[in-house]
């Protein structure tokens, strides 16, 4: 008797990015640290100087786990005083763009619970 091969090997959830998202989610601070840099404030100390709440700790603590993600860069430049920047990098945009799109889906989420909970 001859077996038939299987087409379709068993679908896995992309575990890295998953975890990605949830501790990015997870800190409360990365997503106001990703809207200060669109607003083209990339300097730790005019990060936390514009951010009611956030500390220089939480805040580096912010920027190393996004660096380690690959979602930042840390430019630091060989000066008195010393000098950091942070920009976003080619594949933070990509990332940044996948959590705006996860920004929508919740806003349908919402709309379509509340909707349903004002027909009933």
């Amino acid at each position: 008797m001859k077996t038939k091969e299987k087409k379709v090997l068993r679908k896995t959830p992309p575990q890295r990015s998953a975890r990605m998202v949830e501790t990015i989610y997870g800190c409360k601070w990365s997503l106001t640290v990703y809207q200060l840099l669109l607003e083209g404030i990339n300097r730790p100390g005019e990060m936390v100087r514009n951010v009611d709440g956030l500390t220089t700790k939480v805040l580096n603590q912010c920027l190393k786990r996004n660096v380690d993600f690959g979602i930042l860069e840390r430019i630091a430049y060989n000066e008195l005083p010393p000098r950091v920047e942070y920009n976003v990098t080619e594949f933070g945009e990509k990332f940044v763009r996948i959590l705006d799109e996860l920004e929508k889906l919740q806003e349908d989420i919402t709309q379509d619970w509340d909707e349903s909970v004002r027909s009933e």
